[in-house]
């Protein structure tokens, strides 16, 4: 059945609707046209990682309530640091080392969360054994002297490291957790009645103390992985470090667990995600500029709790 309600006849030349009616329709189907051109053309030209949508769950807390409280205990944190002499001052390598790392991969945060621009960046060095680091909500990122030593790790593997962390904070897995955490305390119709905050900002900062503790699920470590490792491979970090990374987290594991694994689970499904996805950003890599100057992890295998004020590079 021909639903075109033209003539089929092709020499007849009769043509429905005035001129001034057909001229808008075919501007607008043109137009249309461009549109989806547009957006076929720019899913194609995104070069990296796919993952699916930031979790709901978010948009139950407040996240400059989150933030300010991930300030506030991150404040305490470098205090009770200092206090103990166990904060890396500014001009100690690892920290310099860092701070360069960090200043790669930040200007590519920003088109996984707008908030990023605004976001004051803090990088620091805790002196603990402790195989951990972490990036609270706001950007508010620690690496404790123990993964740098025991794992030895290059600037690749800094860089994996970091834009996992960064993850977490980009999208908002806290917050998440700290959603879903309020949902179960306060109950789902309380939460319903309640999306102007009230109780929930206070939930939130009655957990501002558990940031450093909150375990986040399988799909969020997969998330922190896989934008992890685009995150480095536009920094110009090879991103075959994921795998080398996971490999000597594996490898530490066999004595008592690392406090990194704690919360973030390994194992061969681990490394074999990493693989599979490295070729969706080899591409950024091998197009990303290169990092002009090159860090080594630290001297020896066993350090005091305080890191030492190193002298080379």
């Amino acid at each position: 059945m021909n639903t075109d309600l033209r003539p089929t006849d092709d020499t007849a030349p009769v043509r429905y609707g005035c001129a001034c009616c057909r001229a808008p329709d075919r501007a607008r189907r043109l137009f249309a046209g461009a549109l989806l051109a547009a957006g076929a053309e720019a899913a194609l030209a995104r070069d990296g990682v796919e993952v699916g949508p930031p979790s709901s769950m978010s948009k139950l807390v407040s996240a400059d309530q989150v933030e300010q409280a991930a300030v506030t205990q991150y404040r305490e944190m470098l205090k009770q640091a200092g206090a103990k002499n166990a904060l890396a001052p500014p001009d100690h390598p690892q920290v310099v080392r860092l701070r360069a790392i960090s200043q790669r991969l930040i200007p590519f945060t920003y088109e996984w969360n707008p908030r990023a621009r605004e976001w004051k960046w803090e990088v620091n060095v805790i002196g603990s054994q402790q195989i951990n680091a972490f990036c609270m909500p706001g950007g508010k990122i620690a690496f404790y002297y123990g993964i740098l030593d025991k794992l030895q790790l290059t600037d690749d593997e800094c860089a994996m490291v970091m834009g996992h962390e960064m993850t977490h904070a980009l999208r908002e897995h806290a917050r998440a957790q700290m959603g879903k955490n309020a949902a179960t305390r306060l109950g789902t119709s309380v939460v319903s009645s309640l999306l102007g905050l009230g109780n929930i900002g206070d939930a939130v900062l009655n957990m501002g103390g558990q940031l450093l503790t909150l375990r986040f699920g399988r799909e969020d470590e997969s998330e922190a992985d896989l934008i992890g490792l685009e995150l480095a491979a536009r920094g110009g970090y090879d991103p075959h470090a994921g795998v080398t990374l996971w490999k000597k987290m594996a490898e530490a594991s066999k004595g008592a667990p690392p406090q990194f694994l704690s919360t973030h689970p390994s194992g061969p499904t681990r490394i074999r995600d990493i693989e599979r996805n490295i070729p969706e950003v080899q591409g950024l890599y091998d197009r990303a500029p290169k990092p002009a100057e090159h860090f080594e992890p630290p001297k020896t295998a066993k350090k005091p709790t305080t890191p030492s004020r190193e002298t080379s590079r």
